[in-house]
C-alpha cells in the first residue's frame, strides 16, 4: 500500500477512533532505519505481564475498555513531546482553551507552528500535552511564565517567557524537524529554514536540564473521556505506591489526550538515557546494568491496578517491552520502536507473521 500524507496540522487533537499512520518524515527514512536495525541491540521484550505479588486496586467496572483491537501501531507517531507543567489534574477538552497562564502557552506555541504557523510542517508531527506537573510559576491570573519538559529529548526548561520571541525560539530549538522531508526540495531557502531546527536558538530561552530519572505520563484527562478521567488517577497512585515501595526515584503524573481513550488505562514511560535497573542485593537496593531501554519511551494500554508492580518490573527493573500491552514506542533518535520490535520478533520467529498483540482477559 503507498504510503499516506498526513493531513492534520502538526499538533493536532489525537483521535481514539482511528489508528494513526506513520508520517512520511518516517516513512521517507524507514529503509535506512530497518537496515541500522541489523547493527542495533535487540531489543529486550517479554510476551506478558506478570500478576501482582500483592493487593492492588480493583479496576472500576462497566468503563467499556476496547479488549479485541491489537495494541501495536495505535500509539500516534510523533518527534517530540512537548509537556506543559499546570499543577492542574484535569483540564479543557481542548487544552488550547483553557483560560489560565499554561492555556496562553499552548496557543503561543501552536502560533508558531501549529496550522497557518510559519514553522507549520505537517511531516513532521509535534505531541502537545498538559500534566499534572506542579509548576514553580503561580497558575493565577497574571503568571508570564511556563515550565515545559521535553521527550525524548529528556530536558526540562523553567520559565519560559510568554512572549512570541519565547515561543519562536523553542520552536526553533526544540521542535522542527531536522532533516526535511524530501516534498520541501522545491522550497526556497528562506522557507526551509523557517521549518528547520536550530539548536543554537536555545541561547534565548531558559538553560534546558537533563531529565535523568524515569517518568511515567498516564493519561487522565477525564475532561475528554470518563474512562482515562476515572482510570487515570488510580493508576498514578499505584505507581506512586510501586516507586515509594521499590526506592526508585522517578515522576508520576498525569496528562491530558494521547489518543486511544478506549485503550485505557493509556500509560507513557519515559526511561532516561543511562537508567540502569534496580536490583535487591543482601537486603539493601543497588543500580543494576544499563537498561536494553534507556533514552526511548514505552507506550502501554489497557493498563489496570493489576499491572503496575508487573510494568515496573519488567520495564523499569529488568528493561523489558511487554509485548501483550504495548502500543508503540519511539528512541531518542525518533526511530519508532513498534516497527521495530515487530521486524525483530519475525527474524527471531523465523516467520513472515510478524509480532501479533492479542489481549487477554482481565485477570
Amino acid at each position: 500500500m503507498p504510503p499516506l500524507l498526513p493531513t492534520a496540522p502538526c499538533i493536532r487533537a489525537l483521535r481514539s477512533h482511528t489508528a494513526p499512520t506513520i508520517p512520511p518524515h518516517y516513512q521517507f527514512q524507514s529503509a535506512l532505519r530497518l537496515r541500522a536495525l541489523s547493527t542495533t541491540a535487540p531489543i529486550p521484550h517479554t510476551p506478558i505481564c506478570p500478576s501482582p505479588t500483592c493487593t492492588c486496586s480493583p479496576t472500576p467496572p462497566n468503563l467499556d475498555i476496547d479488549r479485541k483491537t491489537p495494541l501495536l501501531h495505535t500509539m500516534a507517531s510523533y518527534s517530540q513531546h512537548l509537556l506543559v507543567c499546570t499543577g492542574k489534574d484535569n483540564w479543557s477538552s481542548r487544552i488550547e482553551d483553557e483560560t489560565t497562564p499554561s492555556g496562553d502557552f499552548v496557543r503561543g506555541v501552536k502560533g508558531v507552528i501549529g496550522k497557518g504557523g510559519e514553522g507549520f510542517d505537517p511531516f513532521n508531527n509535534v505531541m502537545l500535552t498538559a500534566s499534572s506537573f506542579p509548576s514553580p510559576e503561580s497558575e493565577g491570573r497574571g503568571a508570564t511564565t511556563t515550565t515545559a519538559l521535553l521527550f525524548p529529548a529528556f530536558k526540562r526548561i523553567l520559565a519560559i517567557p510568554h512572549t512570541s520571541a519565547s515561543y519562536s525560539a523553542l520552536a526553533t530549538a526544540y521542535l522542527k524537524a531536522t532533516l526535511l522531508h524530501p516534498a520541501h526540495a522545491n522550497l526556497s531557502p528562506a522557507q526551509k529554514a523557517h521549518l528547520t531546527r536550530d539548536p543554537s536558538l536555545a541561547s534565548e530561552l531558559p538553560p534546558a536540564a537533563p531529565i535523568t530519572t524515569p517518568t511515567v505520563l498516564i493519561c487522565g484527562h477525564g475532561g475528554r473521556d470518563q474512562r482515562c478521567g476515572i482510570l487515570g488517577p488510580i493508576l498514578r497512585a499505584g505507581f506512586q505506591a510501586e516507586f515509594t515501595r521499590r526506592g526508585i526515584d522517578g515522576s508520576v503524573g498525569l496528562i491530558s489526550h494521547i489518543g486511544g481513550h478506549k485503550y485505557a488505562g493509556n500509560v507513557i514511560i519515559y526511561i532516561p538515557p543511562g537508567w540502569r535497573g534496580i536490583t535487591a542485593r543482601s537486603g539493601s537496593l543497588t543500580q543494576g546494568t544499563e537498561s536494553g531501554l534507556s533514552g526511548t519511551g514505552i507506550w502501554y494500554g489497557r493498563v489496570g491496578p493489576e499491572n503496575v508492580e508487573g510494568v515496573v518490573e519488567e520495564t523499569l527493573v529488568k528493561g523489558r517491552i511487554i509485548t501483550e500491552l504495548f502500543r508503540g514506542g519511539i528512541t531518542r533518535e525518533g526511530r519508532m520502536l513498534g516497527r521495530m520490535l515487530e521486524e525483530q520478533i519475525k527474524r527471531e520467529g523465523g516467520e513472515e507473521g510478524g509480532l501479533k498483540l492479542k489481549p487477554r482477559a482481565r485477570r
